[in-house]
């Protein structure tokens, strides 16, 4: 049994999750972290809400709240829209909990201590016409490197380049277009990063063999050439560092933010009782960490976030030099768009998550998400896609498999799994390819090819039609009643198969259908809400009971003779096509 922590980028609660949040990271974490639970690992998935940052705060002024009051909304708002998709997280938390914050000034007065961090003048972008300096994501110009011209202070979206703000060309305040801003100096703690340069590279060097072509010279070309970074801001919402006299220094919501990571995990042990349960996780050479995030995370999770682990060695005061464990692998996406648009909370491209799975349901959503997942190129989502794909595979290819056997069944053989008898060769073979999908499947499911996994669960379900329509079993009853009985059992045994290889997908479809055949025993638990106190100091998460998933990855005989659930029912609605082609909006 392997420990695997799975770790989801951190969205910031400035605005609904939508599709594009839940293709790019948050579902391929799910379907990644059911297949390792149902393998038997011992899994544990950690995320929550960015509750600091300038987006909140811009947010905070536009609607005339507090950026608490802001983030407390959408946090509640992921909560719902993730509970009702089925992500699974063991905690779903968020970065202003007490945990957190003392755990990101241990993070800073660590990093002080070995050495990497040290106070600077640094040279920054001022607005005269608001009188303080910019925060990076406030700033607006063209990228030095790609000469795209919407560039944020931090970060170019078009190339994935990290940028300061005074890197930019032609720099902008984004609210103001027609403010002056000027370079002035500001003491921070700036970051030592060429002092962790070969010890990155070193972390990157072996990583061809299981990493995406994407991530990996991206990475190290960054690792190479990385300067100091600033580690605090000027911010008024962030979490404060512990320097006396420091008053309105703030660690980056970057680097507090990766450190979720650690503090989520930490957070999970202490609620469930067993507080030191997290080292298995982080000092474990052998655990396995693997970061979800979109490709626009890549360099924070392969070169600044290993830096971060590195430099904070002996992190729990021990004097044994421990050394953190770092991300194993970085299965980074590429960007799911709209209409060829790339969503943007900020620029109002955007597909509510929620209302979406609130109007067709989890598993159709999850589904379509799966075919078109982003794992090496951008895709597109299309409303005609969606009910097509849909409707003529999810529907056809495993709803009408499950009604089409399992009705017969309930007609033919009392409502019983039927007693086969002598199999074919036919028989034979598709049982063979159903048992082996589970190493075939389970492969591609390890290797984080998700979209060619469920294609081969699709096609074993594509073979079981075939069968069902050479075999005919309809036909079969008139005249030889057991050999029927027979066609159906292989038929109904590869159902039971395909329940558990479609489970990390569209586990509420997957359950459902082990209940119409008999079974009372769930695959997985449901997340569900809870309230924490820290003291006095309650907020809420999003958890999920993980227990009953152990051991399940492989084909189980289904026992003649067991009942049926009751009459079989359709499992999956059609879904009509759009009047219009893939409206934008």
């Amino acid at each position: 049994m392997e420990n695997i922590l799975v770790c989801l980028a951190w969205p910031y609660a400035n605005g609904d999750l939508h599709v594009g949040h839940i293709a790019g990271c948050y579902l391929p974490a799910d379907i990644f972290a059911r297949y390792q639970r149902l393998k038997g690992n011992r899994v544990v998935m950690v995320s929550g809400s960015d509750s600091h940052g300038t987006p909140i705060v811009v947010r905070a002024e536009k609607e005339g709240k507090t950026p608490r009051e802001v983030f407390e909304h959408y946090h509640a708002r992921f909560l719902e829209t993730q509970k009702l998709l089925g992500i699974s997280y063991d905690l779903f938390t968020h970065t202003d909990t007490n945990n957190h914050i003392a755990l990101a000034q241990e993070m800073f007065r660590r990093l002080v201590r070995n050495g990497y961090l040290y106070p600077a003048k640094q040279k920054q972008l001022y607005s005269e016409r608001q009188g303080k300096f910019l925060p990076d994501r406030l700033v607006e110009g063209t990228c030095p490197f790609c000469s795209y011209d919407k560039a944020r202070g931090d970060q170019c979206d078009q190339c994935g380049a990290l940028l300061d703000g005074t890197q930019l060309i032609n720099p902008r305040s984004r609210n103001f277009p027609d403010d002056v801003l000027t370079i002035r100096e500001s003491e921070q703690y700036m970051w030592d990063l060429p002092a962790v340069r070969e010890q990155v590279l070193a972390y990157l060097a072996d990583k061809d063999s299981y990493w995406r072509s994407t991530v990996t010279e991206f990475s190290r070309s960054y690792a190479r050439e990385m300067q100091p970074r600033a580690f605090t801001r000027d911010l008024t919402w962030g979490i404060p560092i512990p320097v006396e006299g420091a008053e309105g220094k703030c660690i980056y919501v970057w680097w507090e933010a990766l450190l979720g990571y650690l503090s989520a995990t930490i957070e999970w042990a202490k609620i469930t009782g067993q507080p030191d349960a997290w080292e298995a996780f982080w000092y474990d050479p052998s655990a396995k960490i693997y970061n979800f995030i979109g490709k626009d995370n890549i360099l924070f999770h392969t070169v600044l976030w290993p830096a971060l682990l590195i430099g904070m060695r002996n992190f729990d005061n021990s004097n044994s030099d421990r050394c953190f464990v770092l991300p194993y692998d970085v299965p980074a996406n590429q960007y799911l768009n709209l209409g060829g648009q790339k969503f943007s909370k900020s620029l109002g491209v955007s597909l509510d998550a929620l209302d979406l799975t609130q109007k067709y349901g989890p598993d159709a959503v999850r589904f379509y998400l799966s075919t078109i997942l982003p794992e090496m190129r951008d895709a597109d989502w299309s409303w005609s896609d969606f009910a097509q794909r849909n409707n003529s595979e999810l529907l056809a290819k495993w709803g009408n498999l499950i009604q089409r056997v399992l009705s017969q069944i309930w007609r033919n053989f009392e409502g019983r799994i039927p007693e086969p008898g002598e199999f074919t060769e036919s028989d034979r073979a598709l049982l063979a390819r159903a048992e082996q999908a589970f190493a075939t499947v389970g492969a591609k499911l390890e290797a984080v090819r998700l979209r060619e996994a469920l294609f081969e669960v699709l096609d074993l379900a594509t073979a079981t039609n075939q069968y069902l329509d050479f075999e005919a079993p309809w036909k079969t009853i008139k005249t030889d009643p057991s050999r029927a009985g027979t066609q159906l059992y292989v038929a109904a045994q590869v159902i039971e198969a395909l329940t558990v290889l479609f489970a990390p997908f569209t586990p509420h479809l997957s359950e459902a259908a082990r209940r119409q055949l008999g079974y009372t025993d769930p695959l997985f638990g449901e997340p569900y809400i809870e309230e924490i106190d820290e003291g006095g100091r309650i907020h809420a998460v999003l958890r999920y009971d993980a227990s009953k998933a152990r051991g399940r990855w492989a084909m189980s005989a289904l026992p003649p003779g067991q009942p049926l659930g009751g009459e079989p029912k359709g499992l999956v609605s059609k879904i009509e096509s759009p009047a219009t082609p893939d409206p934008v909006p």
